[in-house]
């Protein structure tokens, strides 16, 4: 336990240093941001935000006070952006949905038809997003770019964009951005990607890294949430694109995360998985005979010749660091640490 929160310290410090773009000399190409994906993948980026743009915020999944959503509208206006919040957000039905499955569809959209919102902030994850696939055809999404910001149950909505053509951004929701004030490290990381300046990261050395170096097209998120989409309209490990794939979870038992491992397995899925990124697995129960879910996963994935990143900060715990769905992302992995380029 000692161990692995030393090396969480390290890695956010690390991340820190890297991530901090006001002191990042100009000729350092390997911290600077760039203000479009590298190389290019099937998916298209929805067009950036400037000053003045609108951001509408709804809960399409679980409740979250309203102070929240209001809290982080006043940061986007802060940022310079101009936040609309859904006429149903602040509803409840039930034990945890934020209002009834009507609404919340109703709620998302609203936002994806209106012209002048330009990006979808989600307030919160939970569960629900799975039901309103049936209700958003892939045309309808493309016909209506724009980024959807979120994490959680709104990897579904991630999935549903990328297999629609269009990024979208893995990242902090109003809760988080109300409780870091909109100042901390990955909200300004989401503002300067909101306005175009796609990320890099460093990480240091994990003791179950995977060394090597590829670039595709980034899947992923929440492993319960993607998991259930495989065989849908909106699975995209169907194709033939390659992909590196990004993991996370929480509150979940090893023995029902390596279950899902080995049905993506048995699905074919690393046939064209190019490399892997792990983020954080929070509360997550030790029933299996191993130290760590990432040494579990080690223990399959190097049987393949992918580069492996653990430990990236992205998921359920602070730092909660972006990462755009559908870009395409370089992971270059060596006995030093890692990088995470876009």
């Amino acid at each position: 336990m000692k161990k692995n929160i030393l090396w969480l310290m390290t890695a956010m410090l690390c991340c820190h240093a890297t991530m901090t773009f006001a002191a990042m000399p100009e000729n350092d190409k390997d911290m600077q941001t760039q203000s479009q994906p590298s190389k290019e993948t099937s998916c298209k980026a929805p067009a950036f935000l400037k000053k003045g743009d609108k951001v509408a915020i709804i809960s399409p999944s679980y409740f979250l006070a309203t102070e929240y959503a209001e809290k982080a509208a006043d940061i986007l206006r802060q940022w310079g952006l101009t936040p609309v919040i859904g006429p149903n957000v602040g509803k409840k039905s039930g034990i945890n949905y934020a209002g009834t499955f009507e609404e919340r569809l109703a709620d998302l959209k609203w936002a994806l038809y209106n012209p002048e919102v330009k990006a979808i902030l989600c307030n919160r994850g939970g569960y629900s997003t799975i039901q309103m696939i049936p209700f958003l055809t892939k045309e309808e999404l493309a016909a209506h770019p724009k980024w959807m910001i979120g994490f959680s149950d709104i990897t579904t909505f991630h999935a549903m964009e990328v297999s629609a053509g269009l990024m979208s951004i893995h990242g902090n929701m109003s809760r988080y951005i109300a409780d870091g004030e909109g100042n901390d490290e990955p909200s300004l990381i989401l503002r300067d990607l909101l306005f175009g300046k796609m990320p890099q990261y460093r990480l240091p050395a994990h003791p179950c890294n995977q060394r090597g170096k590829a670039t595709a097209k980034l899947v992923g998120g929440n492993m319960c949430t993607f998991f259930p989409l495989m065989g849908s309209n909106v699975d995209y490990f169907q194709g033939d694109e390659e992909f590196i794939l990004f993991i996370e979870e929480v509150g979940e038992s090893y023995h029902n995360l390596d279950r899902i491992l080995n049905m993506l397995l048995l699905n074919g899925v690393m046939n064209r998985c190019k490399g892997v990124i792990l983020g954080y697995f929070s509360d997550c129960k030790r029933d299996i005979a191993y130290d760590s879910v990432e040494q579990m996963f080690a223990s399959y994935f190097s049987k393949y010749d992918i580069p492996v990143v653990c430990g990236f900060p992205a998921g359920h715990e602070r730092p909660n660091m972006p990462l755009v769905m559908g870009a395409p992302v370089t992971i270059e992995v060596t006995a030093d640490g890692a990088r995470v380029s876009f």
